[in-house]
């Protein structure tokens, strides 16, 4: 498709962001680029120079935004309100129209301070970068909404981490988003009881994300989508068994599209108190209360938006979650492990014989999806999956084992053990075959599993 460059942010005006540029690097040496990514967006026919030249220097892409915008913010943070963030090591770089039709956003991760900094450098680790990769293509190819990694771009400075060894190499991500409004973004319009502009996004959000007019009920049509998105989002984190590790209102998107990846880890068994952050040291975001946590920051987004609207309409909105979850979650794992639903009353004692299964046997969550794709699990699954095997046996399957990678040894998948190995090879001998190697890998079994 051809380029369709937009301007929608500068619809909401100056007091949602501040024009910002992009940090002078010492040198850009081009690490990935995402072609899929980019031919969605008409940016695949780039030279590796233009290339570098838009997303390593930031030279403005035509039509677009000719100055980057860092977005204004708050947010809960692990349940604490911080009213001193925003985007304080990236920007706004662009925004275009996507093969679907959809207003999407090139925004940044690693490109300089930016007025809300605080005492940070602005920049990212080269290691950061990769695992930012990583995560993007796992979650895409296991059905997951989220953004994409567009672009990394090495950036030759040496940077001092006190949770990772140091000096460590430098890198300027940029990703490829349906959006960056976040809960925070709304919140911090509530937090200074700013109706007009709270008005404003809402209308600005309902239009260039949810195709909706907006109204006198405005508010709780974005709240019923807002809750319905993250819903989704939350059950298919489940289903892939992975874990974001920071879910504070401020990386909650209201498209519901998972981004923002620090401390991620994808759980190797069904353990509902498995974490990825080392300080997450009372579980708050554990793998099995995700769906409390998302559920939690959208209870912000209502009380945010209480300030433009009466409450039963917002109560109502947040009573729906549980229920699109559990729908949702239940066609999340069903999809996953290639079948087709049969609606909830058959769904959801399947779901939990899964659950139930998983945990008694500490069966690997991959290893289980990969051997029972399409609905018939191997013999060497004895009496625990008894009850499974015979809910089972209902279902038809949505799509056979006749893609090459379901004769593999052993299933696709992404635990910290091989996502150190990968940064190993490159921090110590520069090898970026791995990496590579398994990009190709995580995008033929999103093929398979399609």
């Amino acid at each position: 498709m051809d380029f369709t460059p937009q301007q929608a942010i500068l619809e909401l005006g100056d007091a949602f962001y501040d024009p910002v540029h992009a940090a002078k690097f010492p040198k850009t040496v081009l690490r990935f680029r995402n072609d899929r990514a980019a031919a969605s967006v008409g940016l695949d026919g780039l030279s590796d120079a233009r290339w570098t030249a838009h997303f390593g220097r930031f030279e403005p892409l035509a039509g677009s935004l000719q100055q980057p915008l860092a977005l204004r913010y708050h947010g809960h943070q692990f349940r604490v309100y911080n009213p001193e963030i925003g985007d304080g090591r990236g920007f706004l770089f662009a925004q275009m129209t996507d093969d679907r039709g959809r207003l999407m956003d090139l925004g940044t991760k690693g490109s300089g301070q930016t007025p809300w900094s605080r005492f940070g450098d602005g920049r990212l680790t080269l290691k950061g970068g990769i695992r930012e990769i990583l995560a993007t293509e796992m979650l895409e190819a296991l059905g997951v909404e989220t953004s994409r990694t567009f672009s990394l771009i090495e950036t030759g400075e040496e940077l001092h981490r006190g949770d990772e060894p140091s000096p460590t190499r430098s890198a300027v991500l940029v990703r490829l988003n349906h959006g960056h409004i976040r809960i925070g973004t709304f919140q911090r319009l509530a937090y200074s009881q700013d109706t007009e502009n709270l008005t404003r996004l809402t209308a600005y959000v309902l239009r260039h994300y949810f195709g909706e007019d907006g109204g006198d009920d405005a508010p709780q049509r974005l709240l019923a989508h807002v809750a319905a998105r993250t819903a989704r989002m939350a059950a298919r984190f489940m289903a892939a068994g992975f874990v974001h590790g920071v879910l504070n209102s401020d990386n909650i998107n209201v498209t519901g599209e998972s981004f923002d990846y620090g401390p991620w880890r994808f759980a190797p068994t069904w353990a509902p108190g498995f974490t990825a952050a080392y300080f997450d040291q009372s579980g708050l975001y554990s793998f099995g209360r995700q769906p409390e946590a998302i559920y939690w920051d959208v209870m912000q987004l209502a009380s945010s938006l209480r300030l433009i609207s009466e409450e039963e309409p917002l109560v109502a909105a947040m009573e729906a979650f549980p229920e699109i979850y559990q729908r949702e979650v239940a066609t999340a794992m069903l999809w996953r492990l290639g079948v087709t639903p049969r609606g909830s009353q058959h769904d959801r004692p399947l779901i939990g014989a899964i659950e139930r299964a998983l945990v008694e046997t500490d069966t690997p969550i991959d290893r289980f999806f990969f051997d029972g794709f399409g609905g018939t699990l191997p013999e060497s699954y004895g009496e625990p999956f008894a009850e499974l095997r015979a809910l089972l046996a209902a279902y038809e399957p949505r799509k056979g084992r006749d893609h090459p990678y379901w004769s593999d040894p052993a299933p696709c998948s992404m635990l910290i053990d091989e996502v150190e190995a990968i940064w190993a090879a490159i921090a110590h001998a520069d090898v970026w075959s791995h990496l590579e190697a398994k990009v190709v890998a995580i995008r033929r079994m999103g093929e398979a599993l399609a």
